[in-house]
């Protein structure tokens, strides 16, 4: 399908119906930078076989059914030189990390573009046509009608990986937006992270990640948006201003994190107030207040019946004796 397709730069095939596996003759668009096939039904692994293609920038497999490793037999990753955006999301891809996974990730560990200028991945300069993309970023999908060269993201949420997240990511310091979520990630967060200053959302949630959040991350001045919650965390929140931004549910499910950021954002919790014990002396003397209370409203409630009873009765044998007894008189007649 693809043999001849030597000038192709950009391939968007999302929301069909595909099904099987990618064409082998992928490999033959030697000029692709841009290729998207996002919720499909496509049923294969991950194309380690486009590591050949020089150019691509951008590969979204997004809500299939590729399935297997990210990696190869031997753990290593290799090829793809100019990848910058990958999202494999919602996909069944399993296994665990070595610690090199990130080492030959060249275009995310430097910036090589030096050029001041805006520009933009899959540009068609007969048409002006450039490609667009919708990618999650701090937690909302995000369309970009313009993908940026310098844009670089990496999304590996809703599948099966676990094991500890390798120190190398620490490797990729342009990297701008790092999804790793609802998945099984276990150990700690690396320290490394500290090192990806060019950082701007982190959603790290609904892993086992215990221990610390490593205190150097508040460092990041460009970190916008982090979302930890639902792991195993515990200790203190880094103080910086950043991690102060956040909304309370970007910590919860972590019942062992805490610090004075976490008050200020959360609340200090309270708890429900427990009624104090009362002696038997405290229920005797109420007990007996309760007597002497009823006992004086007794009293005038009882001055109060007699006499309205007094005047009652006065009234009833005054109009008794007028009505009976003239009658009374009247029969004698």
């Amino acid at each position: 399908m693809f043999m001849h397709a030597y000038e192709l730069r950009s391939l968007d095939v999302s929301h069909n119906r595909l099904e099987g596996k990618l064409p082998l003759s992928l490999t033959s668009c030697s000029a692709l930078e841009v290729l998207n096939v996002e919720s499909n039904q496509i049923n294969d692994t991950f194309p380690f076989q486009l590591s050949s293609l020089q150019q691509l920038q951008v590969l979204v497999l997004r809500s299939n059914k590729f399935h297997g490793m990210l990696y190869q037999s031997d753990g290593a990753w290799f090829g793809f030189p100019h990848l910058k955006i990958i999202d494999v999301s919602d996909n069944d891809f399993r296994g665990t990390f070595p610690s090199d996974y990130f080492l030959n990730w060249t275009a995310i560990s430097s910036n090589e573009d030096k050029d001041t200028q805006a520009h933009y991945i899959g540009r068609l300069l007969v048409s002006g046509y450039y490609t667009s993309l919708v990618l999650m970023n701090k937690g909302v999908s995000m369309e970009m009608e313009r993908i940026l060269t310098v844009y670089t993201a990496i999304d590996f949420s809703g599948n099966r990986i676990h094991g500890p997240v390798p120190e190398s990511i620490g490797l990729l310091k342009e990297l701008h937006v790092l999804n790793l979520s609802r998945n099984a990630f276990t150990g700690h967060i690396p320290p490394s992270l500290a090192n990806v200053t060019a950082l701007e959302s982190l959603d790290l949630s609904q892993n086992k990640l215990s221990g610390e959040i490593p205190p150097k991350l508040g460092d990041l001045s460009s970190l916008a948006w982090i979302n930890v919650s639902h792991n195993q965390l515990q200790g203190s929140i880094p103080q910086g201003t950043q991690f102060q931004r956040q909304n309370c549910s970007s910590y919860e499910g972590n019942p062992k994190l805490y610090g004075p950021s976490l008050k200020d954002i959360c609340g200090e919790p309270t708890p429900p107030e427990s009624e104090l014990p009362v002696s038997s002396e405290e229920e005797a003397e109420e007990e007996s207040l309760s007597w002497k209370a009823a006992g004086l409203s007794f009293v005038p409630g009882v001055v109060f019946g007699f006499t309205i009873g007094y005047v009652v009765v006065g009234y009833k044998h005054e109009w008794f004796t007028k009505t009976f007894g003239r009658n009374k008189k009247r029969s004698t007649r």
